[in-house]
């Protein structure tokens, strides 16, 4: 499990006696998801900053984007776009007002350096926080034989919890990287990663997915 949120481990002892303790592996064929890297998150003046660790995070998917192309692992990028009157946002739209940092006049909408998306690689445009809710992820990942679904991004209490969610709900494995998810705040941050390992998917460690991408890449013959 992640770390427990309590000091005295009163909260994983909880839940490990309820069995909210399973763990599901890796599947056959992963594929990374990077969630909504965009400016909005990055820059410290924006009401969508992603918190104190998001360099940090930023980091490591970059790195972990190395290695997935370095094996052919797939590669999906997500980003957030509205119409000019946000009327595709709905409901989300108005309540979350900062997101109009992704109307198409603000420059917050842009992705961060380093997250173009390279030849065979797919950009996916959505306007909620799943990756996969109206969008083409889902059948896209099955026509490429892909069973887990290596998630990184932001923030992990909004695009990050739901893509997991979703992709559990979708028949494929989701994991969590710990290092390469930030959020603006420790506190949702950390009960979200807790939430997911307990309900929905692993989090596991940048090393372990890199480890995978190499294990079942197919650069290695898969």
């Amino acid at each position: 499990m992640t770390e427990p949120t309590d000091a005295d481990g009163a909260l994983d002892a909880d839940y490990a006696a309820a069995g909210f303790t399973g763990r599901l592996g890796w599947g056959e064929k992963p594929a990374l998801v990077l969630v909504d890297f965009a400016v909005a998150y990055a820059e410290p003046t924006s009401p969508l900053f992603g918190g104190p660790t998001i360099m940090e995070a930023v980091a490591s998917a970059q790195r972990l984007l190395g290695v997935a192309r370095a094996q052919g692992v797939p590669v999906i990028f997500t980003t957030v776009r509205y119409h000019a009157d946000g009327r595709d946002g709905g409901v989300f739209f108005r309540k979350v007002p900062p997101l109009r940092c992704f109307l198409p006049d603000s420059p917050l909408g842009a992705l961060i350096d380093g997250f173009e998306p390279g030849e065979g690689e797919t950009l996916i445009v959505k306007q909620y926080p799943s990756a996969f809710f109206a969008t083409p992820l889902a059948s896209m990942l099955r026509a490429e034989g892909v069973d887990t679904v290596v998630i990184t991004g932001l923030t992990t209490s909004g695009c990050i919890r739901s893509t997991a969610t979703d992709a559990m709900q979708h028949g494929f494995v989701p994991v969590v990287v710990r290092e390469a998810v930030a959020d603006r705040m420790p506190g949702p941050h950390e009960a979200n990663l807790f939430d997911i390992e307990a309900k929905v998917g692993d989090v596991v460690s940048e090393a372990e997915a890199a480890n995978a991408f190499e294990t079942f890449g197919v650069g290695k013959g898969r």
